[in-house]
């Protein structure tokens, strides 16, 4: 090793202030000038050039060896760089050289010892003036040891550019580090790395917060693209592909539009961020799209306008990402040459693909176009559309008019593929992915990437729509019945499931038009019907099932179901055994498909005690009080006697209970309750009780004590304070003056691996709320959790209705608000102050909103005065708390 290191030259402050300022002055001058793909352009390039400038400046001012080169690698290697992203560099060293950890004696040890001084010095400075930079130290042989083990390195060293340093060098270097791709590995390798990426982001470019790098449709994915094209020598700009054949001029035209669109939002978010943030997030998704020009309207949010502008970007860079990455496979792995097995005279299958037997079979025979996802459809073997057919698709874009839309072969293929006995899900997926859904049904075009800013959706609408569509679909597979084993007891009866995918696929096409897109959509599957004549009974259930999709639900979950006439004005409404049954699986399927923390066990039991009571009614069964309330009886002396209890032993408990009580319990929970409490009736001390709840999820509290005003909060403020969710509360006042409520509460706890099992929190939960039962004084004040980024973003209105019941024996009390954590206490604490008595509650959580409901009375709602008062203070309780 011999090298001369030369004293450092120049002044450290006077780099540090001219690269500050420098790269101030071309991200003032971005921000200054209209947005544009351009200015982004000459941002990045100069960004990079500027970066360029002051590491060459540092390599000097640190005395490095004229032998070592300075390399830009990664990103930075491609002479781009964003307003905050990192700056990743490869200290190249000629091969021979060593960095010992303990350098020897003598001049080789003296000048390994300056050399890592050197090294050290550099980077430290590189950081000192601003430059957030991932660095390496290797030789030549230790570049390409490394990138044959690990295909990121590999991969960052494919995009390198010498920034000072031996030129000879750095060639040696690159020539080493493309010899030692293997271009078929590294294919396999980036397409694995990329699936692998895709399901961690959700497998969809449309979510509600997506990352405009890694997302699918992101940078990323373009990246990817042009790796696999430098590894097998295949070009490297988009031009330079075309020219090898991978794509045509005109997608080449489209990679760069849409490619620079992200460019662009992702150089705006950066700047808006004053980070590294790739992320589209809440927070900064109106301030992004303000800095665009957008400015939100009555119907429309600003992030909107930018947020539909980026999604028609990512669809794009995802579509154009499955035709050239295809067509590289089918080159580097020889695939083009694989035997071809004919489907028909229009189709083939080749390599597992469905691939079009001629270029121009669409321009010919438009009528294919649909066909070709009803050949998929029906030819399970075949895996995906090959890069051949992914081209011809997107290149007859044009023909998918009105005129397409309003021929009657292509309405029949589309009924067809409704029809078909399976495959539903992939090909309606592969219709959406290739825009051929939404260019044949005008209406689903205008949801693609439509927002949902109601805190419980996580998919845009037609990704929401799809995923209903899924749901509806597994309830008919054998292979997914035990998810949801009612769901599927009940499809396997059920004659035409496609009537129920068509109302999935209509049930929320009209968001965002304002007005209710229940009856707008019910308008449009009406429209859908007639037009693909869809038969008269058929029709009507579907524009029924979009029309009513919400009512199963908003029933079971605000409704009393222990009400007769709750059921006989819903079974009125449902008129007959199969709209019930359909309407139940839809509503399922809707609710599981809005996002993975809408739909518990609590909401799937709501929904199926209103199916059954709804079918006993509609069975002739007239919804008899008296008769259930016997039965109910019957069966839980059945179940007590199960359990050796002695007969009679009920009798004192029930003596206290008022008929409501029977109503609102089924058996198995009054034989618990009577097993629990027979020996402690009229018991001065409060009595607790819990379970694993037997719905599967959570715990079952039972409380007995004498009932006073403020019990209830007592009762929620111990819940929040705890850590507990509240799903459900039945409150039942006995005769005697006794509380006996019951809840039905969850716990983060219980989902954690290695957390306390249900036995530890059952016994931790009836200490506790005991201990806090017996205590006296004020109410504290409710805990203040951290709000959401979702509810910071898009907070909900509270609002409160109190109005009296049909009978005006009680009053119901109604409140929607977003969720946060003491919610629930600081209402009850208001009621408590008031001295009003809680019958029923019904807590209803929609991802991060609530929609409570409460069956009240007391002598202050009397007053008209007071009731403004009260009304007025759950509105402030109810109001999100600042942040």
């Amino acid at each position: 090793m011999s090298a001369q290191l030369s004293p450092p030259p120049g002044d450290l402050a006077a780099l540090r202030q001219q690269f500050r300022s420098g790269k101030a002055a071309l991200i003032d001058a971005f921000r200054d000038t209209r947005p544009s793909v351009p200015a982004t352009t000459r941002l990045l390039r100069g960004l990079a050039r500027h970066v360029d400038a002051t590491l060459a400046a540092l390599w000097q001012h640190c005395g490095l060896p004229p032998e070592a080169a300075l390399v830009a690698v990664g990103g930075y290697g491609r002479g781009e760089l964003f307003p905050y992203s990192d700056v990743d560099v490869l200290l190249l060293l000629p091969n021979g050289w060593t960095l010992c950890e303990q350098p020897p004696d003598g001049p080789d040890g003296e000048l390994q010892q300056a050399l890592r001084s050197a090294i050290e010095q550099f980077i430290t400075a590189c950081w000192d003036i601003g430059l957030e930079i991932g660095s390496s130290v290797r030789t030549l042989d230790e570049c390409v040891a490394e990138a044959q083990r690990d295909v990121t390195i590999q991969t960052a060293l494919l995009e390198s550019r010498l920034l000072t340093g031996p030129r000879k060098l750095f060639a040696e270097f690159r020539k080493a580090a493309e010899d030692s791709v293997d271009p078929k590995a590294f294919l396999r390798a980036k397409t694995l790395e990329m699936r692998q990426r895709h399901v961690k982001y959700e497998d969809t470019p449309y979510a509600l917060e997506p990352n405009c790098k890694e997302s699918p449709g992101g940078l990323r994915d373009l990246q990817v693209l042009r790796w696999v094209a430098l590894a097998a020598g295949l070009g490297k700009t988009w031009r330079a592909m075309a020219a090898n054949g991978l794509l045509t001029p005109f997608e080449a035209l489209q990679l760069q539009r849409n490619e620079g669109t992200l460019k662009l939002i992702r150089a705006r978010l950066h700047l808006v961020a004053g980070r590294r943030e790739d992320r589209l997030v809440f927070d900064l998704q109106t301030a992004v799209a303000e800095s665009f020009g957008h400015r939100g309207t009555r119907t429309q949010r600003a992030s909107e306008s930018l947020m539909r502008r980026y999604y028609w970007a990512a669809k794009a860079v995802v579509q154009l990402n499955q035709i050239v990455l295809l067509n590289m496979e089918e080159q580097i792995q020889g695939s083009r040459d694989a035997p071809m097995r004919p489907i028909d005279e229009r189709f083939l299958e080749r390599a597992g693909m469905l691939e079009v037997a001629s270029d121009d079979l669409y321009d010919r025979d438009p009528h294919a176009i649909l066909q070709t996802f009803l050949v998929f459809q029906r030819n399970v073997g075949v895996k995906g559309l090959s890069a051949r057919t992914w081209r011809a698709l997107y290149n007859a874009r044009a023909l998918m008019d009105g005129n397409f839309r309003r021929d009657p072969v292509n309405r029949a293929t589309f009924l067809q593929i409704l029809q078909a006995p399976e495959g539903q899900t992939r090909t309606f997926r592969l219709m959406n992915q290739s825009s051929v859904l939404g260019r044949y049904l005008w209406v689903f075009r205008k949801i693609v990437g439509q927002m949902q800013h109601d805190l419980f959706h996580v998919y845009t609408v037609d990704q929401h729509i799809l995923m209903v569509l899924r749901n509806v679909r597994r309830f008919f597979m054998p292979e997914h019945a035990h998810e949801y084993p009612f769901c599927s007891q009940l499809a396997l009866q059920f004659e035409r499931p496609w009537v129920l995918y068509i109302a999935a696929l209509f049930h929320d096409v009209a968001k965002g038009r304002g007005g209710d897109h229940s009856q707008l959509g019910a308008a449009e599957v009406r429209r859908f019907c007639r037009d693909h004549g869809v038969p008269r009974e058929d029709a009507q259930l579907c524009e029924f099932l979009v029309a009513e999709h919400l009512s199963m639900s908003r029933t079971a979950q605000k409704e009393d179901l222990s009400d007769p006439e709750v059921i006989l004005a819903f079974t009125a409404k449902v008129r007959d055994e199969r709209t019930l049954t359909a309407l139940y699986l839809l509503t399922v399927a809707d609710i599981r498909g809005t996002g993975p923390k809408v739909w518990n066990a609590w909401k799937g039991k709501l929904l199926e005690d209103l199916y059954r009571l709804a079918l006993r009614a509609l069975g002739g069964a007239k919804p008899s009080q008296e008769a259930e309330i016997e039965a109910r009886k019957a069966e839980a002396r059945s179940l007590l006697a199960l359990a050796s209890q002695l007969p009679g032993t009920e009798g004192p408990l029930w003596k206290t209970l008022e008929v409501s009580y029977f109503a609102r319990h089924d058996a198995a929970e009054i034989a618990w309750h009577a097993r629990a409490l027979w020996r402690y009736v009229g018991s001065a001390d409060p009595v607790v009780r819990a379970r694993p709840s037997p719905i599967g999820e959570g715990l079952q509290v039972l409380v007995y004590a004498p009932d006073r005003a403020d019990l209830f909060a007592r009762l929620c403020g111990y819940f929040d304070g705890a850590g507990f969710n509240i799903q459900d509360a039945k409150v039942h006042t006995t005769r005697s003056g006794y509380a006996l409520d019951t809840f039905q509460v969850v716990h983060p706890r219980l989902d954690e691996p290695g957390s306390a099992s249900y036995r530890d929190l059952t016994a931790l939960v009836e200490t506790q709320l005991t201990a806090a039962l017996r205590a006296s004084g004020p109410l504290p004040e409710p805990s203040r959790g951290r709000v959401s980024r979702r509810v910071k973003s898009f907070p909900v209105m509270p609002r409160v209705s109190l109005r009296p019941d049909e009978r005006a024996q009680h009053w119901l009390l109604s409140v929607s608000t977003s969720d946060r954590s003491g919610l629930l206490y600081a209402l009850a604490r208001v009621l408590a102050a008031h001295h009003i008595n809680l019958q029923l509650a019904k807590i209803s959580t929609l991802g991060e909103r609530v929609e409570d409901t409460f069956l009240v009375d007391g002598p202050e709602l009397q007053s008209p005065r007071k009731q403004l008062q009260i009304e007025s203070e759950l509105l402030d309780a109810a109001a999100p708390l600042p942040h």
